[in-house]
């Protein structure tokens, strides 16, 4: 019996109606907690019953990609851990990778509250959090004072985004100037140019905006971090075929698709129970359920035109093994997960690695890279 969807769940989301960002934040902060304590005799016996109960380990998880070495295919997405404070953490939680951020170079709080809503008809969340974090410096300082201690037992990604005070024509010193500080303390870096919650963000997708932000991202690369640009769902299939050539062009790791999308079709909810207005009126963007075919379909149309020679990382709608598995076979090495994480609980990261293994076994495959794809190879 999974006690956090039968008695949790219902708890506080529908009999005490908790504020979404209220609870997230009191999330994080138990994480950071086991993260600083994690010396304790205590702590290191709950971080060890916490692992026995959410990790997997089974080789044919795992996989080495652009020279990194992932234990199993199912990542944290960026926006759950803002500011690294929980990042040595998330290990034992059964994942095999996690994003921290997104993170700009100027502190920054964010867009007025409330910004953050659960849609339980929808199993989605609409957020217009606006990139709120401690800033560039404050986690280079943390991941280096982490870093003293231990070494992550998984890779560990940074989400950068662009600064709000910083105008549009100077987008790209300022990612410039947060991947200095950090380039030495992430295992790879994500381009954020597709959060809809940043005035003007989403413009520098276009190519020539955004090859001037990867142009001096890869001077200063001089360590080769694998860079990846993460890219929205509501593109036209020429815009992405524009920042596929970009990522060629720049020799980057790879595409993450897809951030949330601002699309309100197919909603169920209507109101907005928090601020009585509808969801069409409410700014954001929609992660979960709703955005599951459309972040699949991105990710079929990358891997079909580039063969599959450009790594995918997707995100959006992943609940279970079978959402997982559509997303790997249509082209995505890795996925992410965030707000199905919320809703499914702590148990769905081993659910879904006992799922992957089930489904390789049904088609007779031994490693989980052999099913990137495979839904193209079997055409």
């Amino acid at each position: 019996m999974d006690i956090y969807q039968v008695a949790i769940r219902p708890l506080l989301f529908t009999l005490l109606k908790t504020d979404s960002e209220w609870l997230h934040q009191q999330t994080i902060n138990s994480f950071s907690w086991l993260s600083r304590t994690s010396d304790r005799p205590s702590v290191k016996w709950v971080n060890r019953v916490i692992e026995q109960s959410l990790c997997l380990q089974d080789p044919r998880l795992a996989q080495t990609l652009f020279g990194l070495k992932f234990p199993n295919p199912v990542g944290l997405a960026a926006g759950f851990d803002k500011d690294g404070v929980a990042a040595d953490i998330w290990a034992s939680l059964g994942f095999g990778f996690a994003e921290l951020g997104t993170v700009t170079f100027v502190a920054q709080p964010g867009n007025p509250r409330p910004r953050l809503f659960r849609l339980p008809l929808d199993k989605a969340a609409l957020n217009r959090m606006g990139f709120n974090n401690s800033g560039a410096e404050v986690m280079a300082a943390r991941l280096s004072e982490r870093k003293q201690d231990l070494t992550f037992s998984i890779p560990i990604g940074i989400n950068l985004g662009k600064s709000k005070v910083t105008p549009l024509e100077a987008a790209a010193s300022d990612y410039l100037n947060s991947f200095r500080l950090l380039q030495d303390l992430g295992d790879y870096f994500v381009v954020n140019v597709s959060s809809p919650n940043t005035p003007g963000l989403r413009s520098l997708q276009d190519a020539t905006m955004l090859g001037t932000i990867l142009d001096v991202l890869q001077i200063e690369n001089k360590t080769q971090k694998p860079i990846f640009v993460k890219i929205a769902p509501d593109l036209a299939w020429e815009a992405i075929a524009d920042i596929i050539a970009l990522a060629q062009t720049y020799h980057l790791a790879g595409i993450i698709a897809t951030n949330t999308t601002i699309s309100r079709d197919g909603l169920q909810t209507q109101i907005i129970e928090q601020t009585g207005k509808t969801v069409q009126e409410e700014a954001g963007g929609i992660s979960g359920a709703p955005l599951r075919s459309r972040s699949t379909e991105v990710i079929r149309f990358i891997w079909q035109q580039t063969q599959g020679q450009l790594p995918i990382i997707g995100v959006g709608g992943v609940f279970s093994p079978e959402d997982a598995w559509e997303k790997i076979t249509a082209g995505a090495s890795l996925i992410q997960v965030y707000t199905g994480w919320i809703y499914e609980g702590p148990m769905m990261v081993r659910r879904i690695l006992l799922g992957l293994l089930a489904k390789l076994e049904q088609n007779k495959l031994t490693s989980i890279s052999e099913a990137v794809g495979l839904e193209a190879k079997l055409l």
